[in-house]
């Protein structure tokens, strides 16, 4: 009764952002991205993108502040607009392939079905 409404989980307020990025002053190339209202589904699928790319050392998230240190040949914004680009073609690759295989088996199930 008192808990709030389920959108609140993942609908940004009026003054809220996705993502902000702040530089790691502790490490060269490195930045921190703090990710509003996202869980660990999409950290961990931006942290294996991110650690395909051969210019970025390192990749971890905690509580979806991910940390992005490169080689200095891109930056880690660079780095995590690429990995974000992959991961949407590997994820329209996998609706167009599953749509595929729906289609047919549906097809295959009407043909056996007249039978």
């Amino acid at each position: 009764m008192n808990a709030p409404d389920r959108f609140e989980l993942f609908i940004l307020g009026p003054d809220e952002k996705k993502c902000a990025e702040t530089a790691d002053t502790r490490t060269p190339n490195s930045s921190v991205f703090t990710f509003k209202k996202e869980d660990h589904t999409l950290g961990n699928m931006v942290r294996a993108a991110l650690l395909k790319d051969q210019h970025v050392t390192f990749a971890g998230y905690k509580d979806f502040e991910l940390r992005i240190q490169t080689d200095g040949k891109v930056t880690p914004k660079e780095a995590l607009v690429n990995a974000c680009k992959s991961l949407v073609s590997d994820l329209e690759t996998l609706s167009r392939e599953f749509t595929k295989e729906y289609e047919l088996r549906k097809i295959v199930g009407d043909a056996t079905a007249d039978q």
